[in-house]
């Protein structure tokens, strides 16, 4: 993983300091070996400090899913952060027409985003995102083809690296941990989701995922 994306300005040698530990946490969490993660531009007029990574999962060279994940980080705070790092996450699976159509979907999809951030440890304030149900039907020339269905999970949230600690400068805590309090622990939980919308399932509690060599690497 490269070095990401970054602005020189007031504070930013402390401040570069804490993104490289961040991003050290995320090229040191291991996802399950369905997910395929490599990096991507990054967005440079969110914030000063920003990575993108994208993720997808697949199965026998077949893709069930695909996202987006970005970490923000912006020493002068922003306010509707409520802090000074954001996550920013996407995420899309196709599904079957069946399930899409079941209005609690939407609801179910928001519940494994949330769940897979309490599972992984990964602290975090201020969530807000959309999950949204996509059909898509053919006519003309290809009308023979079938009604298709997506789901798709837009979010974002400000990570706590200390559990019962807010994110701001004043007791920011190294965020290269990685389990609880680590920028990794976002980044799994988001391959979490991914898996999730894939219809995979969970793996074994005994079970250890095999590191991979990265794209970026």
């Amino acid at each position: 993983m490269a070095g990401g994306g970054r602005t020189a300005g007031p504070g930013s040698a402390r401040s570069g300091a804490d993104f490289d530990r961040a991003l050290r946490s995320l090229r040191a969490a291991v996802p399950r070996p369905e997910v395929v993660i490599a990096e991507a531009p990054a967005p440079s007029r969110l914030a000063p400090f920003t990575v993108a990574l994208t993720g997808d999962v697949v199965v026998e060279q077949v893709e069930l899913a695909t996202g987006r994940l970005v970490l923000l980080h912006d020493p002068a705070g922003q306010q509707a952060w409520a802090g000074t790092w954001r996550v920013v996450v996407f995420a899309r699976a196709s599904v079957e027409t069946e399930m899409a159509a079941d209005p609690f979907l939407p609801r179910v999809g928001w519940t494994w985003l949330i769940e897979a951030l309490s599972a992984r440890g990964a602290q975090h304030v201020q969530a807000a995102g959309t999950v949204t149900r996509v059909f898509s039907e053919s006519f003309g020339t290809m009308v023979d083809r079938a009604v298709e269905a997506e789901i798709e999970v837009r979010a974002s949230w400000t990570p706590v690296w200390e559990p019962g600690s807010g994110p701001g400068p004043a007791r920011r805590v190294p965020a290269d941990r990685v389990g609880a309090t680590g920028a990794g622990a976002h980044l799994l939980a988001w391959t979490d989701l991914l898996c999730a919308i894939a219809g995979l399932p969970d793996l074994p509690s005994d079970v250890v995922a095999l590191a991979r060599r990265r794209d970026s690497d």
